[in-house]
């Protein structure tokens, strides 16, 4: 009897980490022009805001989970930043109602 296995491949990523817009952008695959765009709609709010210049933006890991996401929703489906910010208000309120069944 054959046997199969798959195996499932991620990256943990701490909550307190800092990362910079550049660096977000390397880490997310998005261009810093959407990041941009994704801040101005709320899909991702950066945890400092130096003179509100985006070079000056520092993002949290949950920032880069969302990041991911949002580049995903973007290239897989074509998806808007509105409607970008939008999926991750609505993703995030479905795993808080998870959380609360559990």
């Amino acid at each position: 009897m054959r046997e199969t296995t798959s195996s499932l491949h991620g990256q943990i990523v701490e909550e307190d980490i800092e990362l910079t817009l550049v660096e977000l952008c390397r880490a997310s695959g998005a261009s810093e022009q959407q990041l941009t765009l994704w801040v101005a709609e709320g899909a991702l709010d950066p945890l400092e805001r130096h003179n509100d210049v985006p070079t000056g933006w520092r993002f949290g890991g949950s920032s880069l989970r969302r990041a991911r996401i949002a580049v995903r929703l973007s290239r897989d489906l074509d998806i808007e930043p509105p409607g970008v910010a939008l999926a991750l208000d609505l993703l995030d309120q479905i795993e808080r109602l998870r959380a609360r069944l559990r």
